[in-house]
């Protein structure tokens, strides 16, 4: 597809923008809670909220002024506090942060002096100016740490202090439960979308098999069917080290799950309900997703059958940015940007469908895939190693897709996540596949 370059004007609108729905959603998931449980650890896997809040700021000072601008520190003495590397979440909260008003003040003084620079700043002339890279960057880096305080939100214990409405998406249930995915070449990636992160380049051709894939995630009622055959009880479906896990920890069901007289009930940002059985599956690790894809007599997509699936229309031969097109997401078509603090249903969303048909492919709840977290062919590391260079291996598994908590600027058709095989905080589910 070819497009005109947007304007210098357009660019710098586009990513005050981004900055700015961050920030304000950075702020409703620290104003919402008390200075208390701002500071406190919630679960040794997240770090504490106040934390993250300045850590948000930190990174936007690193890159904005002192990569871009090339000024000197503001707060040279807690650069090591807010370096993710240097110090493990479950040591953060012995460190010696800012306070929740200082956080915020700092955060607010770095976003200023941001908004200041890109209003002088020329958007090209190098990597990372070209089409304002690094301010997208950071508006999709604070985004990402809102899913994680989001997740901290979750774990943390007590009265509900998130409201949004319930999902009221377009609904239609699908008339056939899986699709083909045809045999042949795609192209896999980008080397054009300018916002773009390193992982997710550059553009190259993969082939696929024919396969099937699942028309929408797998629900909460298919998953409780694994539960009643004894699918936790059963090591044939487990991965060996998946096995040891649920046997260590006695797990028995999704991560929040539990049976009270007879009915599974969950626990969602404080609220107790019923588990929903027309919902996506949340909260399972990748060694769970794997085992009810072997008891299902079918198995996890690679991250390529994936893509393909999400982005491939066989009419056209190309990959568009999105399952339903080029354009950008709205409520219509996809379940982003924390607008609800659930999946939708099973179904919803059909006009956000890829051309083969395939539902949900985008937001609602992350997908695992069968797939290593490994760099494209031709990967190059930037603008540090720190970002994907250090993941890449076989100890992390790649996510895909997005979820409710994932905000549009920070999800494509390309974009890559990955974590442990052993988390289930994360909103994570699946779909399945099988061979031809």
């Amino acid at each position: 597809m070819t497009t005109s370059h947007p304007s210098r004007e357009a660019l710098r609108e586009r990513a005050a923008a981004a900055l700015t729905a961050a920030r304000v959603r950075t702020a409703g998931l620290t104003d919402a809670v008390s200075d208390a449980d701002l500071t406190a650890q919630h679960s040794p896997l997240m770090s504490p909220l106040v934390w993250d809040l300045a850590h948000i700021g930190n990174q936007e000072e690193l890159w904005l002024l002192r990569n871009v601008a090339g000024r000197e520190s503001m707060r040279p003495e807690i650069n090591p506090l807010y370096d993710a590397f240097e110090h493990p979440r479950a040591e953060r909260p012995k460190l010696p942060l800012l306070g929740p008003e200082e956080a915020r003040r700092y955060t607010a003084e770095v976003r200023g002096r941001v908004f200041d620079l890109l209003e002088r700043t020329p958007l090209e002339g190098s990597a990372l100016l070209d089409d304002g890279f690094a301010f997208g960057m950071i508006a999709q880096h604070e985004q990402q740490h809102d899913e994680t305080m989001l997740i901290t939100h979750q774990l943390r214990r007590g009265a509900p202090v998130l409201a949004t409405p319930d999902p009221d998406a377009p609904f239609d249930p699908p008339l056939v439960a899986e699709v083909l995915v045809p045999e042949g070449p795609f192209t896999m990636g980008t080397s054009t979308e300018p916002w773009s992160l390193d992982n997710e380049r550059p553009a190259h051709v993969r082939d696929t098999a024919p396969f099937w894939i699942d028309t929408v995630p797998v629900t909460n009622a298919a998953y409780l069917a694994f539960i009643a055959d004894g699918g936790y009880r059963e090591p044939r479906w487990w991965a060996a080290p998946g096995w040891q896990q649920i046997r260590e920890h006695s797990i028995e069901a999704p991560l929040f799950w539990y049976q009270e007289a007879g009915q599974w009930l969950r626990r969602r940002f404080g609220v107790t309900e019923p588990v929903p059985e027309d919902e996506p599956v949340l909260h399972v690790s990748w060694y769970e997703a794997d085992a009810y894809a072997r008891w299902a007599g079918r198995r996890l997509p690679t991250e390529a059958e994936w893509e393909k699936a999400a982005r491939f229309d066989p009419a056209t031969g190309r990959s568009a940015r999105y399952p339903w097109g080029d354009a950008e997401p709205t409520a219509a078509l996809a379940n982003l940007g924390q607008r609800h603090l659930r999946p939708a249903r099973a179904g919803s969303y059909p006009a956000g469908a890829s051309p083969l048909g395939v539902r949900q492919l985008i937001g609602d709840v992350w997908e695992w895939t069968a797939s290593d977290f490994l760099p494209y062919p031709g990967f190059r590391a930037f603008p540090y190693r720190e970002y994907s260079e250090v993941f890449f291996g076989p100890e992390h598994k790649v996510l895909r897709g997005g979820s409710f908590a994932v905000d549009p600027v920070a999800c494509r058709g390309t974009f890559r996540n990955w974590d442990l095989p052993v988390r289930r905080q994360i909103f994570s589910g699946f779909r399945t596949a099988r061979d031809v």
